[in-house]
Parts: C-alpha cells; structure tokens; sequence
C-alpha cells in the first residue's frame, strides 16, 4: 500500500495542549493515528545521500518512506527496524530510528506546538532492553509514552478481549497472543520471524531455483507476493521478469503458493500450544474465536487452510480484520484515551516526563 497521510475523524476527546496518538511500529510500515484525527502510512525507511554529488541533487537528508525509495539510487537506506524492533547493537540504525520516530511525530502535530503522549505497539516477545531502547528515542519527542504488544492493541481495538487467539501476520514477525480478560503475560504470547520479509526471500530463492538466469531481487519478490500472494492457488501469478536482461513472462504460481504455505504449520503450532493454556472449558469457544490481523491476513485462502490444519481440535472459525494497516495504531489510540495516564503503568513498559 501507497504511504497515505489523509486525515480522518477519530470518535475520540483531545485534551487541549496536548495530542494523543497511538503508534503500530512495524518493520516495513508503521502507522500512526492520533485523537487530532490524523492517519498516517509510512515506510519505516530512512535514506542518507550516498555522497557529494548525491548531496546535491537530493539534498543532505535524511528522507524518509516513499521518498527515500524513490530516490534510492542517490541514497544509502536504513530499515531502522529488524523483526519490528530496533537493532540494539547498530548506532546507525539507532540513529535512524530516532529521526524516523521524530519526524512521524512531526507529522501527526499538524503543525500544532503541543505535547504529545501515546502509546506504541511493538511484536510481542520483544525484550525489556528493547523496549527501554525504545522507549529512550520516544521521550525525546514524547512527554510520556507506553510500550504493548501489537496483538494486543487488536484485540483491544476489536474490544475483543477474552476467549480469543490473535494472530498478527507482520513483514518481520508473526505474532500470536491468547486474550484471557486480562493484559496478556509473556507466557500468553509467542513471535516468531516468518513474516513478510521471509516470505520474500524464500519467494526470490524459489524463482531462481526455478528459473536459473532470471533477475529478480527481494524487493520484486515482495510486489510479487502483495500482489499474488495465495495459498489455494485460485490466482494465476503470471509476471514479466528479465532473464539474462531481456523481458519474458514466467509462471510463479507454484513459488507463491509454496512460500506462503511454508508459514502455515508454525502458526497452527503455537496456536495448538497457546489453546492448551486456556481452560478446557474454555478452549471450545477460544477456537471458534481466531482473529487473522497484519498485511500477511491478505493471503487469499490462509484462514480456510489453518482451520483445515487444526480441525483435530474441532470447529475452528477465523475471522480477518477489515483494515490491517490501522487496526494496531487504532486499538493503541483508543487504549491510550480511555485508560486513565496514571494507569498506563499496569499494562506495559513506560516513561513519564510530567
């Protein structure tokens, strides 16, 4: 999806002085959303001029989202975040954090001079030191700011919050959490690194084993995936790609289709391990509860195939989120509004200024 910075009404009270928002930090794109009614969609991706002559023509930087992408050749790009947390031992990507994170908030401000307080998603066994990473670039352009798991903002955005299983299918992890009516604990959330950029890479290696001599690179493998991605082969995934530098057309559906299924038995396994924890009288209905959320939730015929894997459980229903790119930042806007500040402490990691 195009980077999109529309506005749009958010159902929520602003506290004068002050802007609230609710932050999905994500490896590829984050979102943010704020109680001002701002919506914003943008790479994660900062972009540096490779060198003099770079300098001059796009400027010294940094840019950021699509903008960097566009001028790619110019610039030296920076994903800031691996796995949907920043890299702890990288100054350089520390540092591009710190001025992507900056100039998002910026843009929610609206050129508005106020304070701003919120809450950001992160996957959801990230580490305390992480978080604390984290936390130590927000409070330089927050005056406070809370760290949960992004499963959870789902579920809290879906005020879905007791007998479910959330499942958030990012670029970089895929994140799992059973709700249980309360704030999920560590031992009620898995995240593994078989998301979107996985899926890519397999993606690239799988054509050109199939097709020795073609060019194609991660980033082609990716508009591939988002445009084709499907596991019960009900698309047709014919591209133009270049072998040996000249155009031809080449089947892929069978690379698609594979990639995408190789996610499959890792997501039914932790759900098989995470139903295990809720009561048995509960389980029944926990599985007739399963929430597909993240940009992976768009693989045609995913949830008909993990209700396939479990059905040694009994029925199993899935449902997908209507708008996976903002229900994160949505559900973090709106526990951010209506969980009093003085509480924000009791559901995850945080820092106060005030």
């Amino acid at each position: 999806m195009e980077e999109n910075s529309s506005e749009q009404e958010i159902a929520v009270p602003a506290k004068p002085g002050k802007i609230t928002v609710g932050i999905d930090l994500g490896t590829c794109r984050t979102a943010i959303m704020s109680d001002r009614g701002a919506k914003l969609l943008a790479r994660s991706l900062v972009g540096y001029p490779k060198d003099i002559i770079s300098e001059k023509m796009v400027g010294s930087g940094p840019i950021f989202g699509e903008e960097a992408l566009e001028k790619r050749n110019f610039l030296d790009l920076c994903y800031p975040l691996a796995d949907g947390v920043i890299r702890e031992a990288s100054e350089r990507d520390y540092k591009a954090a710190y001025e992507l994170l900056g100039h998002l908030v910026e843009l929610t401000r609206q050129g508005e001079d106020a304070e701003v307080c919120g809450i950001i998603g992160v996957p959801a066994r990230a580490s305390v030191m992480n978080k604390e990473l984290l936390l130590s670039i927000a409070e330089k352009f927050m005056t406070k700011a809370l760290v949960v798991s992004e499963p959870f903002m789902v579920a809290y955005q879906l005020n879905n919050l007791s007998n479910c299983i959330v499942v958030d299918i990012g670029a970089g992890t895929v994140d799992i959490c059973g709700m249980k009516g309360t704030v999920p604990i560590a031992d009620d959330q898995v995240t593994f690194l078989k998301g979107g950029n996985y899926i890519d890479e397999r993606l690239c290696q799988s054509i050109i084993r199939h097709y020795p001599g073609v060019q194609v690179t991660e980033s082609v493998a990716c508009a591939i995936k988002e445009k084709f991605a499907c596991v019960d082969r009900s698309k047709k995934a014919v591209v133009t790609l270049r072998h040996e530098g000249k155009p031809a057309e080449f089947d892929v559906t069978d690379d698609v289709n594979a990639v995408c299924e190789s996610i499959v038995p890792d997501i039914c396994e932790h759900i098989e391990n995470l139903i295990q924890k809720f009561d048995p009288q509960d389980q029944e209905a926990t599985l007739q509860n399963i929430i597909l959320a993240g940009g992976g939730s768009r693989i045609t015929g995913l949830a008909d195939l993990i209700v396939e894997h479990l059905a040694d459980y009994g029925k199993v229903k899935i449902t997908t989120v209507d708008d996976p790119e903002f229900v994160g930042s949505a559900g973090a806007l709106k526990l951010a509004t209506e969980i009093p500040e003085e509480m924000w402490s009791q559901i995850g990691v945080m820092f106060d200024a005030e």
